[in-house]
């Protein structure tokens, strides 16, 4: 192999540039990003960057030890296949390649109407959207999710009159359930935030959020939040699969033996959960790379982690691990009304996923623990004094 191209600027472009040189890769590198930008660090946007604290969040990469040839602002339009490989097409032109890394990430779900929508995916939009968050200006979010969340929580920091609101009937209610969302519902009125749940939106028009029952919220600024798809439609044509993400097995190569894809747009077999995921967070971005580059290199690999994420929403650190829409029951640690709890999920004596509120010692042991697929007992797992370690079955 002697010709590799990244596609996609992101964490998980740059994570595989630097997974393939790591291992050995000395061949011809180029890494093919749509942003003007070098890549960056995305979870920063929707608080340091927002908030003001910080200005970019650029990856500390080092392009010539890396030797790698960066191709920023251009996009990618095709893709040919060959047997030993072929071309991608992009806006710079035709690049030959005999291994490819797929990592062109996602993008933000908008809504009908011809009013300007904010949305928070790069560095220019967060900056865009830092602009107006202004004391006493009007802002509504659409949709109570992990984004929306944050950037009510920096809207209503910087003394915006903030509107969040939600089709569902709680915040979270889509990643989480009704009933665990439910129990963040008064974040939102301590934040002097307004919620709006069970809303749903028909239109943005300039100055307004139109809702479906004709209701009309008049903003200064839109700002919607409501999810994301993989940004693929340049791999139309190409013979590869695309079911939701891009697919890939277990070791992250797609239906192509020389192409693999990583990050937010891979929908990967998990052999621990028995199904496709496609995990839309920083942690895959991180670590999937590793895997891909050594596939791409014809060494033995595998992805298979215990998902985790996280959010800062409301001066509360919210994190995830695990994987719960297989899980039977759900036990809570702690009481929900109070600052620091956790839920966890569990199927007999198997703790499946779990959440943590500010209980960031729970979510270290639980995702180990996920991870080793621990037999836990579940009436000393309700015990918010208990160390989750010390809950295991013998």
């Amino acid at each position: 192999m002697e010709r590799v191209i990244v596609v996609g600027g992101g964490l998980a472009g740059v994570r595989s540039v630097e997974a393939l040189r790591a291992k050995g890769y000395e061949g011809e590198l180029t890494l093919v990003s749509a942003e003007p930008h070098p890549p960056y660090d995305r979870p920063p946007l929707s608080k340091a960057v927002l908030m003001g604290d910080q200005e970019e969040t650029t990856v500390d990469a080092d392009w010539t030890a890396l030797r790698c040839r960066l191709l920023l602002g251009e996009r990618a339009g095709g893709l040919r296949l060959g047997e030993e490989g072929g071309t991608l097409a992009t806006t710079a032109g035709d690049l030959p390649f005999d291994g490819l890394v797929i990592a062109t990430g996602a993008t933000p779900i908008t809504l009908p109407g011809d009013g300007p929508q904010h949305v928070l995916r790069t560095i220019d939009d967060a900056r865009r959207l830092r602009s107006q968050l202004r004391e006493g200006a009007r802002i509504a979010i659409v949709g109570a999710g992990w984004i929306g969340a944050e950037v009510a929580t920096a809207a209503a920091a910087k003394g915006c009159a903030v509107t969040v609101v939600e089709a569902a009937d709680a915040p979270l209610a889509g990643p989480l359930g009704a009933e665990l969302g439910a129990h963040t519902v008064p974040w939102y009125a301590e934040a002097g935030v307004e919620l709006r749940t069970g809303a749903k939106v028909a239109s943005v028009e300039p100055g307004a959020l139109v809702l479906a029952d004709g209701d009309r919220i008049a903003a200064d600024a839109i700002v919607v939040g409501i999810g994301v798809r993989p940004d693929l439609g340049w791999l139309a044509g190409s013979g590869l699969e695309v079911d939701g993400g891009v697919v890939t097995d277990e070791t992250l190569r797609t239906g192509h033996p020389r192409v693999v894809a990583v990050g937010d747009c891979a929908s990967w077999w998990s052999r621990r959960y028995r199904r496709r995921m496609l995990v839309e967070h920083w942690d895959t971005a991180l670590n999937a790379p590793d895997v891909a580059a050594a596939t791409l290199l014809g060494r033995p690999a595998v992805y298979d982690p215990v998902p985790y994420f996280w959010s800062e929403q409301f001066g509360r650190m919210v994190q995830y691990a695990g994987h719960h829409p297989i899980a039977e029951r759900l036990v809570y640690r702690g009481d929900p009304t109070e600052r620091r709890w956790a839920a966890c999920w569990f199927t007999g004596d198997r703790l499946e996923a779990i959440l943590t509120v500010d209980r960031p010692r729970d979510l270290v042991q639980a995702r180990r623990l996920i991870a080793e697929g621990a037999r836990l007992d579940a009436a000393a797992v309700a015990d918010p004094d208990t160390p989750l370690r010390k809950a295991v079955l013998t």
